[in-house]
């Protein structure tokens, strides 16, 4: 597979800072315990998808005991147009009790507190992580997967060497804002059935590794 040099990879990341210099997440929520929950129930969904599901939702519900005072019943009310959403529903409830009975009702800001609560896995806690707490972390979903190889970004076949290979590949002054980059790139441009190589600003640069 065909890897893109050291001077290569700072010209995608330039260009795509200069066309989107502060990338944001597209789950919309009020606070980081809303953004957690959404995160969680966004595994096998899409951010609109959640966004739809947790606008009328995010109204009633902004803490953890506001959360298991709605219950799991009327939880699933909400979010059931989301696949998945029996589970998701218990995995919401029981990170909420947590979250209230292990971390006084706060967002937990270390990977591996994060990764104790039910439904969250490290691309969960890596997301919260960069978008809550300012870390330099690579979540990486299916949209990385998919376009880092082929692009020539990074090695590897399972999320965990992709990140790896990321974070060792990519110089960390563009790792604050990289993944976002790329899932937006991955979403918008360079989908799954029919990339739009002619409207892609690296173009040029990658590798194609199809």
């Amino acid at each position: 597979m065909a890897l893109l040099t050291k001077k290569q990879l700072v010209t995608v990341f330039e260009r795509f800072k200069e066309n989107n210099p502060n990338p944001q997440t597209e789950l919309l929520a009020p606070n980081p315990y809303c953004l957690l929950v959404s995160v969680v129930l966004s595994a096998q969904a899409t951010d609109k998808s959640v966004n739809a599901a947790t606008k009328e939702l995010y109204k009633k519900v902004r803490t953890p005991q506001q959360m298991l005072s709605l219950g799991k019943q009327k939880l699933i009310g909400y979010i059931k147009s989301i696949g998945l959403f029996n589970s998701k529903a218990e995995h919401v409830m029981e990170l909420s009790r947590l979250l209230i009975e292990n971390f006084d009702g706060k967002v937990p800001a270390t990977r591996e507190e994060l990764m104790s609560l039910p439904g969250v896995g490290r691309k969960t806690a890596n997301v919260i992580l960069n978008v809550v707490y300012g870390e330099p972390t690579m979540p990486v979903d299916t949209h990385l997967m998919r376009i880092c190889p082929k692009i020539g970004l990074a090695t590897g076949t399972t999320p965990e060497e992709v990140e790896a290979s990321l974070v060792k590949r990519i110089p960390a002054e563009y790792m604050m804002h990289a993944h976002h980059w790329l899932i937006l790139h991955g979403r918008y441009t360079c989908t799954a059935r029919n990339p739009k190589c002619e409207e892609c600003i690296i173009s040029d640069i990658c590798k194609k590794n199809f």
